[in-house]
């Protein structure tokens, strides 16, 4: 630790992670299933990516936001997790302050791409069901291509906001995190000045980039519900029913994680349960993406295959 100019106290240039698990020999089992899972989320979603991009079939705005998506997923999993693992096989849980901050940034930046994105693909859905007729032209390229620059400018606005304010704090002792990387949350809880107004500013933040997007995302649905169940066709139906289905089940894997994590405020005795919810989205929900999509969709299983075997459509 340094001093710090001006005062008596001593500002913090590392952290300790903590982690998952204290044993070494859990933390060897830790390390392979967390490795495993790093490569079938990177292997899952780069298939995905890969089957949208060769697949003529595929070259639809639904698919356009689902290739998004895999790359966010790619990317918020390696944002953590390699770096966990090298701590692991190192033994050295250290993080300076610089390295802890640009995670932070990365990881909520593409935290709040994923909000932004998954209302994206609910519109598009309420268009593609709903609005037929005008599809083509609501949910056109241009309006893709400014979906997805918007979604990006609104989310690294917030991951820039949280950052800065993060820089005003004071962390002078203890430097221990009770994590597997660097989130608000517990670094809050290290912080030897106050944090309320960080913390309202999470809550706020929080508030717009969950609560206005859960609410469209509703909204989308509901009008998708209607429509849908007045398709005389049950064939109809449930070919309906199944191409939201999928995109509801990441929906509420992903908001219900992000709620417990990050709407409780002042809460330091959920700090190892904070960990699982860490798991669930840094890991096991971008792990799964990839199943849900591809194992609930035949064409994305088609173009997978044909790409497997070498052939085209």
């Amino acid at each position: 630790m340094e001093p710090e100019a001006g005062t008596n106290r001593t500002a913090v240039v590392e952290f300790a992670l903590l982690g998952l698990v204290e044993t070494e020999e859990m933390q060897s089992v830790v390390f392979v299933l967390f490795l495993f899972a790093y490569l079938v989320t990177v292997g899952g979603n780069l298939s995905i990516l890969a089957a949208i991009l060769v697949e003529p079939k595929l070259h639809t705005p639904m698919y356009f936001f689902l290739g998004n998506l895999s790359v966010l997923d790619v990317g918020c999993i390696t944002v953590t997790v390699p770096a966990m693992l090298s701590h692991l096989l190192s033994h050295k849980h250290t993080i300076s302050y610089g390295a802890c901050l640009t995670q932070l940034f990365f990881f909520h930046l593409l935290a709040g791409m994923d909000c932004f994105l998954l209302t994206a693909m609910a519109y598009d859905r309420f268009l593609a069901i709903c609005r037929p007729l005008t599809y083509s032209t609501r949910m056109s390229q241009t309006v893709q291509r400014m979906l997805v620059t918007a979604s990006w400018t609104c989310a690294f606005t917030n991951a820039l906001t949280h950052t800065i304010a993060l820089t005003t704090l004071n962390f002078c002792g203890p430097k221990e995190v009770n994590h597997f990387y660097c989130d608000l949350p517990q670094l809050f809880q290290l912080s030897c000045s106050s944090t309320q107004l960080n913390e309202l500013l999470l809550f706020a933040l929080g508030f717009l980039m969950v609560g206005a997007p859960v609410i469209l995302i509703l909204v989308s649905y509901i009008h998708v519900a209607a429509a849908v169940l007045q398709i005389r066709s049950a064939e109809g139906r449930k070919k309906a029913f199944s191409t939201c289905g999928s995109h509801l089940t990441v929906v509420f894997l992903f908001y219900g994680t992000g709620i417990f994590n990050y709407m409780r405020l002042g809460s330091e005795e959920a700090s190892d349960k904070d960990k699982g919810v860490g798991v669930f989205n840094t890991v096991i929900n971008p792990m799964l993406n990839p199943l849900i999509y591809s194992l609930r969709n035949t064409d994305v299983q088609g173009a997978l295959w044909r790409i497997l075997v070498g052939r085209r459509s």
